[in-house]
């Protein structure tokens, strides 16, 4: 049975009614460090008395909240400081958050990651894991199964009994790329339901592999942005829009309202694979306050109730050390990606 990912984002995804995507342009590329060059962030303050954590929207508002506040309250009681949690409209209007205050702790997708420290000074701590691996892709879904599957359809159960359909080789592939020759019969002026101008995998990743396999211009796609993962779905399932894009595999979050949310979307194509979402601090705390709270998110993730906090809010199964140098692919795709 094929492997499914219910993965938010920041997203966190939402959504995650951004304006720009921005890059950094400091001469700091090494995603650590407290950041002490990006605009001021990073000079050295007080540590504060209440932590702020910022999450962006990956699912339902009200339920993402509610999730935010029990996550919040854990880590609480581990640091033992206060820990307060608010949900952002979107990566970008987190990043900012870090650097001015607003926020002391992000969980971020990979490009809004890099973003976070090269434009607000943060401080990349920790990134996540789902089924024992770093690293995801973005699944590309359609409605219309004639024009972007080059072969049959092929139908999988899972254990809940709900049907998930998928071609291109996508129902067996583990990893990316997939399934690009479905791509390539995409147009410019093709409309696509991506997720937010920040996403990684709604966004950045698919725009770029748009422009490798059928020679578009990333900048000038005929998109939609739907301020979330299982927004998008439901773009493409409603029939907005013929193609659409979000993590693998955003189905998941809607299944249980739409049992036939599998069927409605067939997944035709994956992205190269993408390192996971993490977490950031805001770079001017000092290290101690650092360090602990990295560990207090660990500490929490160890334990069962902490464990299923962390799935309720971002499908997050473990948290390691940031792998800095698996970032800087990321920033390298939104480094080029700015530049087209």
């Amino acid at each position: 049975m094929k492997r499914t990912i219910r993965w938010a984002a920041v997203a966190a995804a939402a959504a995650l009614a951004l304006t720009a995507c921005g890059s950094g342009d400091g001469d700091d590329t090494d995603g650590g460090g407290n950041g002490a060059d990006a605009d001021g962030a990073g000079e050295a303050t007080a540590d504060p008395d209440t932590i702020i954590l910022g999450l962006v929207p990956s699912q339902e508002i009200d339920t993402l909240v509610e999730d935010a506040d029990g996550l919040g309250a854990l880590i609480s009681d581990e640091l033992g400081l206060p820990v307060e949690t608010f949900v952002s409209e979107s990566y970008a209007a987190l990043v900012t958050a870090m650097g001015t205050g607003q926020a002391h702790i992000g969980m971020f997708g990979p490009i809004a990651l890099v973003q976070a420290a090269d434009q607000s000074g943060a401080e990349i701590v920790l990134q996540s894991m789902r089924y024992g691996s770093p690293t995801y892709h973005t699944q590309w879904f359609t409605n219309d199964p004639d024009t972007y599957c080059l072969d049959d359809v092929v139908e999988v159960t899972n254990d809940d009994g709900s049907v998930y359909t998928f071609c291109n080789g996508t129902d067996t592939a583990e990893t990316g790329p997939a399934g690009e020759d479905g791509l390539a019969l995409i147009e410019q002026d093709t409309p696509i339901s991506m997720v937010d101008q920040s996403s990684a995998s709604g966004y950045y990743y698919p725009a770029t592999q748009l422009q490798r396999v059928a020679d578009l211009d990333p900048l000038a796609l005929n998109t939609q942005f739907a301020g979330g993962h299982p927004n998008s779905v439901l773009n493409v399932a409603r029939g907005d829009y013929p193609v659409g894009v979000s993590f693998d595999d955003a189905r998941d979050n809607l299944v249980e309202e739409d049992p036939q949310i599998g069927e409605k979307v067939t997944v035709f194509a994956y992205s190269d694979e993408i390192p996971n979402d993490g977490v950031a601090v805001a770079g001017n705390l000092s290290d101690e306050l650092t360090q602990q709270i990295s560990d207090a998110m660990v500490a929490v993730m160890d334990t069962e109730e902490g464990a299923q906090a962390f799935d309720d809010v971002y499908s997050i199964e473990g948290l390691v050390p940031a792998d800095l140098e698996a970032l800087e692919a990321a920033r390298q795709v939104e480094e080029n990606f700015a530049g087209l």
